[in-house]
């Protein structure tokens, strides 16, 4: 949400994509999609458990995690990558004694084209739906911060949009998309499913694509002159920022979670603490641990997973959960180890231990990210001589 590099700029005109409502709609109200490219590892860790701590805030461009500002970073298979709540939208929650005044019918006029209340209100709402945020948790008090923010994305869109009208797209790039929409869905009906719950049509959707594909299109026509990162940038980088090419310890395990109510009386947790002694009892008796989570492990995400959490570093996951993992050797089955969650069985399936990266190891990664960081600052400076340049009137309290 923040407003200069949030939903339309960072990933419109940052990553060429603008999100139209019906589409933020469609997606934000799927649990099935990511909510962003950075948060959909393969095999991300359940919501359940264990909890994942919050990500580094710069991360390294070459190690598979998710640098700031860095696009073209991916985050590395099986990752436990949190859902989390961004700052910007965390600072929201953070109530003041401000009364919210009312929204004016029109919030603003953007080359005399009318942005309404109700725009605004829907785009509060996806914006906090795709981070889990439900919209009547955010303090009343709060909301006229949120809609300054989203409403700078909305002129800028309005922009940008106008200056596209023109652009062709063609119908395979169109179907290209529409297939990529609906591989995030389980099945057809999943995704026919959550057009209807969302009051959308097909052909809808086809024009909302159609139009962020101008969008697109658009942008990297403005930047197509845009510089490319050379070796010796990169290599600078690299010199300058030692810290974020260590990658640090890993370890790859399996879990198998007795959930332990929040509320539970003491006989209830040592009821909770016997079902796990005896899972413990099960594996070591020569049961797969796979079977055995798919089967009992009460992590939401062990029916497809099978209890495999991939690898993680130490800050990844629950103290509890880490100490326990990383004091065991490759093979080991720990005693039930209890976290807020409730009771693990931990099998450590792998280790990696901690290595400096080589330049020529993560060189085509950076290259790709500080690439990318040029091109997101042409970008921004015609955003900016666009916003100049409009007629903008903006009519918010």
């Amino acid at each position: 949400m923040k407003s200069k590099r949030s939903s339309v700029v960072s990933k419109a005109l940052g990553a060429a994509l603008l999100a139209t409502p019906a589409l933020l709609g469609l997606v934000s109200c799927n649990p099935n999609v990511p909510k962003a490219p950075a948060d959909s590892a393969p095999a991300a860790a359940p919501a359940a458990a264990p909890a994942p701590a919050a990500p580094k805030a710069d991360a390294t461009p070459g190690d598979g995690a998710t640098a700031k500002n860095d696009p073209a970073a991916a985050t590395p298979p099986g990752a436990a990558t949190p859902p989390g709540i961004p700052a910007d939208l965390a600072a929201l929650l953070n109530p003041d004694k401000t009364p919210a005044a009312p929204l004016p019918d029109v919030v603003a006029t953007v080359e005399g084209q009318d942005i309404k209340k109700e725009e605004l209100e829907q785009a509060l709402i996806g914006a906090l739906s795709k981070q889990g945020i439900p919209a009547d948790q955010l303090p009343a008090n709060q909301k006229a911060q949120g809609y300054k923010m989203l409403l700078n994305d909305l002129i800028t869109e309005k922009l940008v949009t106008k200056r596209a009208t023109n652009i062709e797209v063609k119908d395979e790039d169109i179907n290209a998309q529409l297939e990529q929409l609906r591989s995030r869905f389980p099945n057809p009906e999943a995704f026919q499913e959550q057009l209807t719950k969302s009051g959308q049509s097909l052909d809808k959707i086809r024009e909302d694509i159609r139009s962020y594909l101008r969008q697109q299109n658009w942008v990297q026509e403005q930047v197509k002159d845009a510089p490319k990162a050379s070796d010796a940038d990169a290599e600078e980088f690299y010199s300058k920022n030692p810290e974020q090419f260590k990658k640090p310890e890993q370890v790859r395990a399996s879990h198998i979670l007795v959930a332990v109510p929040a509320d539970a009386d003491e006989a209830k947790v040592g009821e909770k603490k016997k079902a796990a002694e005896a899972i413990v009892v099960r594996v070591k008796g020569g049961e797969a641990f796979d079977k055995l989570a798919a089967e009992l492990s009460e992590d939401p995400s062990a029916k497809q997973n099978s209890g495999d959490l991939n690898f993680f570093s130490r800050e990844q996951m629950v103290p509890e959960f880490s100490e326990a993992a990383f004091g065991m050797k490759k093979g080991d089955v720990s005693e039930p180890v209890k976290s807020q969650f409730g009771f693990h069985v931990i099998q450590v399936t792998d280790r990696k231990e901690a290595e400096v990266m080589t330049l020529d190891s993560v060189k085509p990664r950076l290259l790709a990210f500080l690439t990318q960081r040029m091109r997101d600052t042409q970008v921004e400076k015609v955003i900016k001589e666009l916003r100049e340049k409009a007629e903008v009137k903006i009519n918010l309290p």
